[in-house]
């Protein structure tokens, strides 16, 4: 006994020098942490509140340690983060399933501006987030007490995530003692909590979560709550705008991509359960059976928490149908017999959906957004894509159409575009049914099957391309490396803001290459005033095609590193940015700069580029600034080989690749007919069958069809020997003019650097903050929060 309370006691000191510790140096290390969640769990603590927060959600240490925390029937309540207004922000451990995660309103009902926004990013980017925050509360101009005495004013999510972790003590000190231990656990608290949230008129799901904590709703749910399994959202209803948004800005159609909706699986029954069976749809009247939906599910549910991803398409036998589809996924969740229980524990959850179904809109209107290739921190250093923010040395937003491409992609719906996402490589869509495929800001590297399949789609599919790059240069990498002390290791990008030599690996067949200088500064097209930010340059393009050029600062050459980019001793010299060119049947557009369409730290925006450029690329409409006679090149752009920008030699890529070293395979997020298939040869794995009504409708190559790629051609690319004249591949298309040597990708080998990263306990108003890769309070993006 004696040995237990020397114990408690050197746990309460050493949680007392955490505090101190932070509050003189504001870093923090995962080792405190781990201390610290040891003492909550020795004093058998019921409500556990954590004001902070970062990125790092593979922080293997901290996360299992959090499991164990929840596992032992200790309510975790985490502010989401500080990084609002932009999406897929949310901070580690606020993005945990088993954690309730709080964001933070005024007293208006409006969501905080500071306050982060979802999705949850650990699926992505090859998969799709999770609603979070699961609730909001008051965090703007609270009222709290200072340090010294009296009072002051605080705001920020670390203020909210407190009010939540109060009104779950309110809810556990009404809960009659004997029935706590039966009722009250992590699952069963949050469903009480996003059961009972009063919805706020506005604001999408990805920023309010349920909505705004509601202590009586609450309260009822708990006074006559019986053990219990649920799903949360527990509906999905496309004519609920804008709650339900992004779902409810784009309609299913039949031969698109399937639409992925992740939801949480809730255990209130015991802390780990099982799903007895697969999940079932059932439509409420004939029109659903139109509905193909596939799962992906939590076989073993624990700590409390699972998922479930509905990956729903429409059968061919809908390509013309246009209305509503309604009905329920059921599933069905046991965990084992509670103490004193002789039977498992059963439970039904339902999730009820509610469908837009429009016909298969043209070819021309539909746009295929690249998500295979993104890479994003963590797991290794992804340095951000504009060198002039230096507060924030990580690109950690998840580079997805609803995180941080979400401003764009409303404005691409506006215009009347679909947009459809594709997570697995480019052998595994149908070049027939899009006009255009988009690549902005990739980081990964290509399957060579790839590389060959994009050109035959371009040249003999007419397949459109749109590129926007980023910045890439060796020599300033090197010198945004830091020493984690966290780690006890220096950390050094894995790559540029984008992979262009990967890139120019893609686009050899056509002719064109970026190169490595880093270029800033404004330029104006036809009126339109944009900034150019850490882009690109483009060294490499055949004659015939339309090349613009901007007096641009090159900060590369100046040894500018991410704490000071421009000198006054830097001059401007012209350089070209923005390429388009007809390549066989389709069309390429390139530009080396994809911060403008990036809201994370975008100057100005160049939405009226882009929609050009698909004007281009998907119906080859030609604005005639674009493509004036005065940007027109007579002559190719052209350097050497050795001029263009080499990969590292100091990185091992495969370690956050879903390329180097790994198999080429269709994932789960393309079509049904080709999941786990290389893509090649494609042949629908029998029709589904006729609806009363609705006869099968041979869609063709226009819509649905699928292509037999065997009669397609895929001729192996030339590469140029020495001694060759320089022709090859591209000369069938551009005669004499196009003499640019095709490549083929390479995949390189270095060595890896496995993070670590810091989180501080705190039980109250703390202020924490993440210097380089430390955790900070309540944000993982630089910023203060006043607290």
């Amino acid at each position: 006994m004696q040995s237990v309370l020397v114990l408690l006691q050197i746990q309460r000191f050493m949680l007392f020098v955490c505090l101190l510790m932070h509050s003189l140096l504001q870093v923090s290390y995962t080792s405190w942490f781990l201390d610290a969640f040891n003492y909550a769990m020795a004093t058998n603590m019921d409500v556990l509140n954590l004001s902070i927060g970062g990125p790092d959600y593979l922080d293997l240490p901290f996360v299992e340690k959090v499991w164990e925390i929840t596992a032992n029937n200790i309510i975790m309540v985490s502010a989401i983060g500080n990084d609002g207004p932009l999406y897929g922000t949310l901070n580690n451990p606020a993005d945990q399933s088993d954690v309730i995660g709080v964001g933070g309103i005024d007293y208006n009902d409006h969501i905080a501006s500071f306050s982060s926004r979802g999705m949850s990013t650990w699926e992505i980017p090859h998969g799709y987030g999770r609603i979070k925050p699961d609730v909001v509360a008051y965090g703007r101009e609270i009222m709290g007490s200072k340090i010294s005495t009296g009072c002051k004013s605080l705001s920020g999510t670390s203020v909210a995530s407190p009010v939540v972790a109060g009104v779950v003590c309110l809810l556990v000190s009404v809960i009659p003692e004997s029935r706590q231990k039966d009722i009250l656990n992590p699952a069963s608290m949050k469903q009480a909590l996003v059961e009972g949230a009063a919805k706020l008129s506005g604001p999408n799901m990805y920023e309010q979560g349920a909505g705004r904590v509601d202590l009586l709703e609450s309260f009822e749910i708990l006074k006559n709550y019986q053990p219990r399994a649920s799903i949360f959202p527990g509906v999905l209803d496309y004519t609920d705008c804008p709650y339900s948004w992004p779902f409810c800005r784009q309609p299913l159609y039949a031969g698109a991509m399937p639409v992925i909706f992740n939801a949480t699986i809730l255990n209130g029954m015991g802390v780990i359960g099982y799903v007895e069976s697969p999940p079932t749809w059932h439509p409420s009247n004939e029109e659903g059976n139109l509905l193909s939906i596939h799962f992906t599910y939590s076989e073993v549910i624990w700590p409390w928490t699972g998922y479930l991803a509905l990956h729903m398409q429409i059968k061919e036998e809908g390509s013309q149908f246009f209305g509503e589809i309604d009905g329920n996924v059921t599933l069905q969740v046991y965990s084992p017999p509670a103490l004193g229980e002789n039977r498992p524990r059963i439970s039904t959850c339902v999730l009820h959906l509610k469908l837009k179904v429009v016909p298969t809109p043209e070819r021309s209107k539909r746009v295929l957004w690249d998500q295979f290739h993104s890479i994003k921190y963590p797991p290794g250093y992804i340095p951000r894509d504009s060198l002039d923010v230096r507060n924030d040395i990580l690109d950690w937003h998840g580079d997805h159409l609803h995180t941080n491409f979400h401003i764009m992609f409303n404005m691409l719906r506006d215009a009347g575009y679909f947009v459809e996402t594709l997570g697995s490589p480019l052998t595994c869509f149908d070049a027939h049914q899009y006009g255009t495929l988009l690549l902005v800001d990739l980081e990964d590297e290509y399957f060579e099957e790839e590389i060959e399949k994009l050109r035959d789609d371009v040249i003999s599919t007419g397949l459109g391309l749109a590129v926007f790059a980023e910045w890439y240069n060796v020599e300033t990498m090197v010198k945004m490396r830091f020493f984690d002390d966290n780690t006890r290791s220096w950390w050094t990008p894995v790559t540029g803001g984008a992979n262009i030599p990967a890139l120019n690996d893609l686009l050899a067949p056509f002719g064109i290459a970026f190169g490595d200088k880093i270029l800033n500064g404004d330029f104006s097209i036809d009126g339109e005033q944009s900034r150019y930010a850490s882009g690109t340059d483009i060294v490499r393009f055949p004659a015939g095609g339309f090349v613009h050029s901007f007096p641009f600062l090159d900060s590369s050459e100046s040894g500018a590193t991410q704490n000071v980019l421009l000198t006054s001793g830097m001059t401007k010299a012209d350089s070209p940015i923005l390429g388009l060119l007809g390549v066989g049947d389709g069309r390429v557009a390139v530009y080396g700069d994809s911060n403008c369409l990036d809201s994370s730290h975008m100057v100005t925006n160049c939405y009226w580029l882009l929609r050009k450029i698909l004007d281009y690329t998907s119906r080859n409409i030609r604005d005639p600034v674009l493509f004036s006679d005065s940007v027109k090149r007579d002559t190719r752009l052209h350097v050497e080989d050795n001029q263009l920008p080499l990969r590292r030699t100091d990185v091992n890529f495969s370690t956050y690749s879903a390329v180097v070293g790994k198999e080429l395979i269709c994932r789960s997020d393309s079509r049904y007919e080709i999941w786990g298939t290389k893509g090649y040869n494609l042949q629908v794995r029998g029709r589904n069958r006729k609806l009363p009504g609705y006869p099968l409708i041979d869609l063709g190559r226009g819509l649905n069809s699928t292509v037999d790629s065997s009669n397609l051609r895929h001729p192996k690319l030339p590469v140029k020997n020495k001694g060759d004249s320089g022709k090859g591949y591209l000369d069938l298309i551009y005669g004499d003019e196009a003499e640019a040597p095709v490549t083929i990708a390479s995949h390189w080998l270095v060595p890896a650097v496995v993070s670590v990263t810091g989180l501080l306990l705190f039980l109250s108003f703390w202020r924490i903050r993440q210097k380089r890769r430390r955790r900070r309070k309540g944000s993982g993006s630089g910023r203060f929060t006043n607290l």
